[in-house]
């Protein structure tokens, strides 16, 4: 699996935006970060998704 595929866990989308796992639910919810679930039901964050919402956050178009 390459890096663009590789899926984060809140806690590893949390720590990178150093917020709470539970903001990180709720960015998901309201459409601001895509999420997959797995088939048991846990959260998972598409890396590349991640990294350009910090981009688009810290207002950088690298």
């Amino acid at each position: 699996m390459n890096i663009e595929n590789e899926l984060m866990t809140p806690s590893e989308v949390a720590a990178l935006f150093r917020v709470d796992p539970k903001t990180v639910a709720r960015w998901a919810d309201s459409g601001k970060l895509p999420s997959v679930r797995t088939l048991g039901g846990h959260r998972r964050f598409p890396r590349k998704d991640v990294l350009e919402t910090m981009k688009r956050s810290q207002g950088t178009d690298e």
